[in-house]
């Protein structure tokens, strides 16, 4: 019996036959009838409120059909074209979503110019500066974890596992608060864009030790019978092979920092976050606001998105030769 449950899952045209009724069911239990699908089955189910279970069932069962139509065509369609037609489709999903929830447009194409002027340049600004400074400390810091001075290893050690092991936002509390106490007084954005630094070196120098270790160690011994000196061997022969291998994931920790940005709003700096709450809390806008620098956010994102994708072809031309 159990043989011929597990054949009948083994069939292609059994699994897509299961994958819609598990469809039907999750959109029947989401309850779809107040919705414009809900609507357009007036004329089959009746009032939506009052149709019962039959109008949950009839809403999944329009709402499963029409995503599987439209894998269909997707998938009928050239490689070049579907990526784009995804794109926008759930984005034009996402868009309705938020249209549902009344928000005010007037309000939105007011302030929009503002958040993107003055606090987008900001966010922009401080994360830019920070990736810049946490590429300079996790180099050192991987460099000095890979060394067998035990001092070297012992700081490097110390300082990653510290600074991954604190939440960012009590980072830039300590910097923020703490340094006063001891004569520094230091400014919001110095501060925010210090505790970013110190708190991103720390991931990225695992990235940067690992990219280091991933070069093979003939390289070194190959480099080494010439003559050359350990600053030349590492300058121009390992990292250019690791820059492969740091690239990629210091592109996320780059766009994970970006988003990141918007804790250093808890010290007063004028970034993104910021002046979306203190706009929308002026005129009792909140969700206009957020919603907005939650797409000006994706938006910075995406082209940041594609400035690495450009890198990575970069350092990756050799692979494809």
């Amino acid at each position: 019996m159990m043989d011929s449950v597990f054949t009948l899952f083994e069939r292609p045209l059994a699994r897509r036959w299961i994958g819609y009724w598990f469809g039907v069911s999750l959109f029947a239990l989401v309850d779809l009838r107040d919705t414009m699908i809900g609507e357009f089955l007036r004329p089959a189910i009746g009032e939506p409120g009052d149709s019962g279970l039959w109008g949950r069932f009839a809403c999944g069962l329009v709402v499963t059909a029409l995503i599987w139509l439209d894998a269909i065509i997707v998938g009928l369609l050239p490689k070049r074209v579907r990526l784009p037609l995804v794109w926008g489709q759930l984005f034009v999903l996402f868009m309705a979503f938020f249209y549902s929830f009344d928000l005010s447009y007037s309000f939105i194409g007011k302030k929009v110019g503002f958040l993107i002027t003055q606090g987008a340049f900001t966010t922009i600004y401080i994360s830019l500066v920070s990736i810049a400074i946490a590429c300079v400390i996790a180099l050192v810091a991987a460099l000095a974890k890979l060394s067998k001075n035990p001092i070297a290893y012992g700081i490097s050690s110390f300082y990653i596992s510290f600074f991954r092991g604190l939440p960012l936002l009590m980072q830039i509390y300590l910097i923020y608060i703490g340094l006063p106490q001891m004569g520094f007084v230091v400014d919001p954005v110095p501060a925010g864009i210090a505790a970013l630094s110190l708190c991103y070196g720390a991931y990225m120098a695992e990235i940067f030790r690992a990219g280091i270790i991933g070069v093979a160690q003939g390289q070194y011994e190959a480099a080494s019978a010439l003559g050359l000196k350990h600053v030349v061997i590492m300058r121009k022969i390992v990292l250019p092979q690791a820059m492969k291998l740091i690239v990629p994931p210091t592109g996320n920790q780059f766009i994970a920092m970006l988003k990141d940005s918007s804790l250093v709003s808890v010290v007063g700096v004028w970034e993104l976050t910021f002046l979306a709450k203190t706009q929308g809390r002026a005129e009792f806008k909140h969700l206009e606001m957020l919603i907005t620098a939650s797409l000006v956010y994706w938006a910075m994102s995406i082209c940041f998105e594609m400035v690495q994708a450009r890198i990575e072809a970069h350092y990756g031309k050799g692979d494809r030769r």
